[in-house]
């Protein structure tokens, strides 16, 4: 199943937009995105797509303070860049919350991980680290089950504008290193291959 895009005003403020997306009811287990200010509803992650980020999910704990989280399902707003972002991982420190926080500021991410699907490749190559980059995190690891030279993980960091410096890249079976704050090295020889 592929993703869906939802059309509305283009004259609609970002507001608009996000009540839009926050109102409306979608498909139960549906992943909604506003990306680049076009709602788009796409499938659940499939098993193997999960246990990836299960297994990196699973490494940060060993690492994060006491006071950062990481969140499988939180949305991350970058207004400039009219995207309300659903990464595979977000790691952020706790903050205080109202029950009708349905997302955070992008900019209070200190790492995101974005696993693709066939559904959503472009999206996780181009538009969402675009739209990172330009809300400052500080890091941004793409899984990239489907590259064209086959799996692999490639951290970027340094953002700039809308771009991120490709830090560090790893095939499926080689080790990759995150730097400071999580000094850790991910084995994506632990990533069921497709």
């Amino acid at each position: 199943m592929s993703a869906l895009t939802v059309s509305h005003d283009p004259e609609q403020g970002w507001d608009d937009l996000v009540r839009f997306w926050e109102e409306m009811e979608w498909p139960e287990g549906s992943k909604v995105e506003i990306i680049e200010g076009i709602i788009t509803v796409s499938p659940a992650p499939a098993y193997r797509h999960n246990v990836i980020a299960a297994r990196i999910q699973r490494r940060l704990y060993s690492v994060i303070p006491e006071d950062w989280e990481i969140f499988q399902t939180l949305a991350i707003a970058v207004p400039s860049r009219l995207g309300m972002l659903i990464p595979d991982l977000v790691v952020a420190p706790v903050r205080e919350h109202t029950e009708a926080d349905t997302h955070i500021p992008a900019a209070l991410a200190e790492l995101v991980v974005e696993v693709t699907s066939k559904s959503n490749a472009r999206h996780d190559r181009i538009s969402k680290p675009a739209a990172y980059a330009t809300a400052g995190i500080p890091l941004y690891l793409l899984v990239d089950r489907w590259a064209p030279d086959g799996p692999t993980a490639t951290l970027y960091g340094e953002p700039r504008g809308d771009v991120y410096r490709p830090l560090s890249s790893a095939k499926f079976g080689e080790p990759l290193k995150l730097p400071a704050p999580f000094d850790l090295v991910i084995d994506t020889a632990e990533f069921p291959a497709d």
